[in-house]
């Protein structure tokens, strides 16, 4: 792959692991607070709401986006010796897989998607308090992981940009 078509690729790599990191990093500093503060059947019809509008082509873009763009940046940035570069984003891309995509589609998702059959109308608030008791904290807790995973992600991102193609060699760090 050409050098530019390589830079190019980079840049939207970049881009769409902000974009994914920033979205984490919101809900964890109002979302979830917020959410945190309403009452047991609000809480329930709130996040069934997000769970619901979250499926949407832009969040879809940043989100399967760096799954894609990550492992693909780390090829182009191959060579031999393998630079700083490849070894940078290679952490990035599997702490994104795992820490992020694979923590949501095995964690967060399956959370969600027992939440998605409380039906709010015909459960007691005994059951609905149930329901966000096995959902909340563990989402939470799961969410936390996944922000922390994206966040690290960004800064590997953000180090194979600055740092270059240069040998790993010339860095200890």
């Amino acid at each position: 792959m050409n050098r530019s078509m390589s830079t190019i690729i980079l840049i939207l790599t970049a881009t769409t692991t902000a974009l994914i990191g920033g979205l984490f990093y919101s809900y964890s500093c109002s979302v979830n607070p917020g959410l945190g503060r309403l009452p047991d059947a609000s809480y329930i019809a709130a996040m069934q709401s997000i769970n619901k509008a979250i499926i949407n082509p832009l969040f879809m873009m940043s989100f399967l986006g760096t799954l894609i763009l990550l492992p693909l940046c780390t090829y182009s940035n191959y060579s031999a010796p393998a630079s700083l570069r490849f070894y940078l984003l290679l952490a990035a891309t599997i702490l994104y897989a795992v820490g992020v995509f694979g923590v949501t589609m095995f964690g967060n998702v399956p959370l969600n998607d027992a939440l998605a059959r409380v039906d709010l109308q015909t459960s007691s608030a005994l059951q609905i308090k149930e329901h966000r008791l096995a959902f909340e904290d563990p989402w939470n807790s799961l969410h936390r992981i996944r922000s922390i995973a994206s966040v690290g992600t960004l800064i590997l991102v953000i180090l194979a940009c600055v740092l270059g193609r240069q040998s790993s060699e010339d860095y200890i760090l």
